[in-house]
């Protein structure tokens, strides 16, 4: 019973400057680009694998009080709804960013206020 991460987020000025340091750094590749000029880079077999991807979120200023990086986690044995369960049985209490609702993950933060997200997809163990 675990999670594993699927991927880092990383809220950034540019995302191409970015892009390029951290695919020359990590010998990753890029694997999406989004309508709001985040990027996601990974390794070359894509999400999923045994590294995490990151996401360079493109933010025009920091947001006052928050970190620039937080984790993303997949479920690894049960499916999304199971896990939330779990995670919040362990401790991690819903947080409000501004969703809409629609979002195919969840918001939360663990028992210090750290935000990270439950994603939608399941991963095979390590």
């Amino acid at each position: 019973m675990a999670c594993r991460i699927g991927e880092l987020v990383l809220g950034c000025h540019d995302p191409a400057v970015l892009e390029r340091f951290w695919c020359d750094v990590l010998d990753f590749v890029v694997l999406d680009r989004m309508d709001d000029g985040s990027v996601e880079i990974g390794p070359r077999e894509g999400f999923g694998g045994a590294q995490p991807t990151i996401i360079l979120s493109r933010r025009d200023e920091p947001e006052q009080g928050k970190p620039r990086l937080h984790i993303d986690v997949n479920a690894t044995d049960r499916d999304q709804d199971a896990e939330l369960e779990r995670l919040l049985e362990l401790g991690a209490r819903p947080a409000e960013i501004g969703q809409t609702g629609q979002e195919q993950w969840h918001v939360l933060a663990d028992p210090e206020g750290n935000e990270f997200c439950l994603l939608k997809a399941r991963l095979d163990p390590l």
